[in-house]
């Protein structure tokens, strides 16, 4: 497949329920946008029939642009996400987790806003998740804002330039990862734009698969990162 405007990386563990009707909903709001694209599947290990699922639904769509990554070993959202980064041809680089939890009208805010800015940000303008994940959201964005010196209203799930994406190392693991890059390609200049999410009624889980030690580790490795990039942005420049 020749360059396309978007890549869409779309992780999955165990999501067997939930992945066709993920790609769905992406296939959706990309043929109501117009947009040329690509989707990248990137199985981390599944142990249930998600691999199966998605292998059969390509053999029905053999015309769409659909690729499944399988990993032997479960290596992690941010491996994948740079690794995808690097499978795909997109202009611009989209993760859509595969559980189903974001809906086509928000990939469609996202899509209607291509080369506009390095950077999109969608945030919640009425956050309808449940109360504990609401404000934990709010904290970690208070929080990030702190360290970096930037004023941001969400910081997870930003859509960036693919080339952005392809210039930065990571050694996260955790989801927290995604805030430092979009902290980095800002301090370096980057231009961005931050839309409202429109309403969205599904009701979601109080705590998803990010709410774990192993993760929360991860996070607390990426804050200290980004006080660092602070530190060296004051003291270097940089």
């Amino acid at each position: 497949m020749d360059k396309c405007d978007i890549t869409f990386f779309v992780p999955c563990l165990n999501e067997e329920e939930n992945i066709i009707p993920t790609i769905e909903t992406i296939l959706t709001a990309a043929g109501e946008a117009g947009v040329s694209y690509e989707i990248l599947i990137y199985d981390d290990n599944s142990t249930d029939n998600t691999v199966k699922i998605v292998e059969e639904y390509q053999k029905q769509h053999q015309e769409l642009p659909i690729q499944l990554i399988k990993n032997n070993i479960t290596r992690g959202l941010a491996y994948n996400y740079i690794e995808g980064a690097f499978l795909g041809k997109g202009k611009y680089y989209c993760a859509i987790g595969g559980d189903n939890d974001v809906p086509r009208e928000w990939i469609l805010a996202i899509l209607k806003n291509l080369n506009l800015r390095d950077v999109i940000i969608l945030y919640f303008e009425r956050d309808t998740r449940h109360k504990i994940r609401v404000i934990i959201s709010r904290l970690f964005t208070k929080l990030i804002n702190f360290l970096s010196g930037h004023s941001l209203k969400y910081y997870n799930g930003a859509v960036h330039l693919r080339y952005n994406v392809l210039r930065w190392h990571c050694d996260a693991s955790g989801f927290g990862f995604m805030a430092e890059l979009t902290v980095r390609v800002l301090n370096q200049g980057a231009s961005y734009m931050q839309i409202p999410a429109p309403m969205y009624k599904k009701k979601q889980k109080i705590f998803s698969k990010a709410f774990t030690l192993h993760s929360i580790l991860s996070v607390s490795h990426t804050l200290l990162k980004i006080l660092i990039l602070r530190i060296k942005k004051i003291v270097f420049n940089l």
